[in-house]
């Protein structure tokens, strides 16, 4: 892609994301992702009423006087962001491709981040762990990642989302708060990576989806190429029989990712092309905000 053309669609996602993320998601996401546990602030002169589990002894016996330490709730947070960049994301039919959808998304949840003080970190994955940036803040390094979203080009095409759980289990240590973005175009068991990966950090799936991904139009004979394993074939759309099968294949996968997200206490959001992520996501916040 040339300079000015990456500049354009950058700003351009810069300038819409931006704005939502101040005037539609910002309170939502600092009152749902406030920070986790107590972090230790300083010491004070016990006063009446105070719990004595807080006494500092150390403190207390080299003062000859009781002291107790104050904590204070910690509130930055680390959000990572794995993005499913293999082939099956450059499709679409609602004049928008899944991967741009990806990109505005995870623009959003950036933007909403910095403003809550949070850093930011990305794992752009297929089969593969294709590029790590770690968690940093500023608008500088969100600018960085809007960059990689909208002119990543992955070596790999095929899908393993097991293989971004267990990068993110294995190198954030601290607990995270994670997105999974992804059409999730895995024919893998990826149960045990979920599992795994939300013992350790909060784990949320964000599932992008097109409309002609749920049923085939009749279109007659028409050759098609599968966009993750180069593999080719010419398929009767005009069959009632063809159409239905795809139709029962997608809703079983539906149910089964659902299942599976619901089994594991994963939050799960569903977007398609060419609609509004808005409220999806509002509803997430509110959701995890109504269990908090």
């Amino acid at each position: 892609m040339e300079a000015q053309e990456l500049f354009k669609k950058v700003r351009k996602i810069e300038i819409k994301t931006r704005g939502l993320s101040q005037q539609v998601f910002s309170g939502e996401y600092h009152s749902v992702f406030k920070g986790r546990g107590m972090a230790f602030s300083e010491v004070r002169e016990y006063q009446f009423g105070d719990d004595i589990r807080n006494i500092d002894w150390n403190v207390t016996a080299r003062f000859n006087h009781p002291f107790i330490k104050v904590f204070e709730e910690e509130r930055e947070l680390t959000v990572i962001l794995l993005i499913d960049v293999s082939g099956s994301n450059n499709f679409g039919t609602k004049m928008q491709l899944k991967q741009e959808l990806i990109a505005e998304i995870a623009a959003v949840l950036s933007f909403s981040a910095i403003q809550n003080n949070d850093k930011v970190g990305v794992i752009f994955f297929t089969d593969k762990i294709e590029k790590f940036i770690p968690p940093k803040k500023g608008t500088s390094h969100i600018l960085r990642i809007i960059r990689e979203l909208v002119d990543f080009k992955a070596d790999n095409s095929g899908t393993d989302i097991s293989e971004p759980l267990r990068y993110l289990t294995n190198v954030i240590k601290k607990r995270a708060t994670a997105f999974i973005i992804s059409d999730f175009m895995d024919n893998n068991n990826f149960e045990k990576a979920v599992q795994i990966a939300r013992h350790k950090h909060d784990l949320i799936s964000i599932r992008i989806t097109d409309p002609k991904e749920k049923e085939i139009p009749d279109m007659g004979l028409v050759y098609m190429r599968d966009a993750e394993t180069g593999e080719r074939m010419w398929v009767n759309t005009s069959s009632k029989s063809v159409r239905r099968k795809f139709s029962s294949w997608s809703e079983q996968k539906t149910k089964e990712l659902d299942t599976l997200f619901a089994r594991n206490g994963v939050d799960m959001v569903k977007v398609t092309t060419g609609e509004d992520y808005v409220k999806p996501l509002i509803s997430l916040f509110k959701k995890r905000e109504a269990r908090s």
